[in-house]
């Protein structure tokens, strides 16, 4: 047990040493983070507060392409009284990374195309639009390396929700920021166990 903690310690290290940020998007590895999207806050009586929050985790399961599952909570009041509305989802999504260095405008930077799809909802109180069924997302976006296991990223989606309710379908297009951790995968600790038994 301890040499899997120092193993798996080790393999961290070596991944954060490494400069090429297309290590950590390598076949095997994983992806685990989460972004925030429909950021209001409103500061008068009658204002809008909304935030939409959209964990995921990720396997590699080739270069450059990620698959996982992701869930999504979104909240918006509106003040004075307002409706308030809720949103949820849970379902799974690909993630493809333009591995092309010739594409990459700003060192560090990767960009990707992400579509998702799955169980999602969004139900406003006080009698207003409800659309419960199934959800699907896409869009462009693209990550920035802090540190070779820690990427800033931004995207833009469309949503939309198709199913029973007071309303067949309902859709937006929100813009995303988030942060994503590469770890490791199980190729790169069965290197670094070999490396300690030698």
């Amino acid at each position: 047990m301890k040499r899997t903690i120092i193993s798996l310690v080790f393999a961290v290290i070596v991944a954060a040493l490494n400069n090429d940020a297309s290590a950590q998007i390598q076949k095997g590895n994983l992806m685990v983070g989460g972004d925030l999207g429909n950021l209001n806050w409103g500061m008068e009586s009658k204002g809008t507060t909304s935030l939409t929050f959209n964990p995921k985790v990720g396997w590699f399961i080739q270069d450059g392409l990620v698959v996982g599952i992701d869930a999504s909570l979104g909240f918006v009041h509106v003040g004075d009284g307002g409706a308030n509305t809720f949103s949820y989802g849970l379902g799974g999504f690909g993630r493809y990374y333009i591995t092309d260095d010739k594409i990459e405008v700003i060192k560090r930077t990767k960009f990707f195309f992400e579509a998702n799809a799955g169980i999602q909802g969004q139900n406003q109180s006080k009698g207003g639009a409800d659309t419960n069924g199934l959800g699907f997302g896409f869009g462009p976006g693209f990550t920035y390396f802090l540190t070779d296991n820690v990427g800033l990223e931004a995207s833009v989606k469309y949503n939309g929700v198709v199913g029973f309710g007071s309303e067949a379908y309902q859709n937006n297009l929100i813009l995303n920021v988030g942060f994503q951790i590469y770890l490791p995968g199980k190729a790169m600790k069965n290197k670094v166990k070999s490396d300690f038994s030698k």
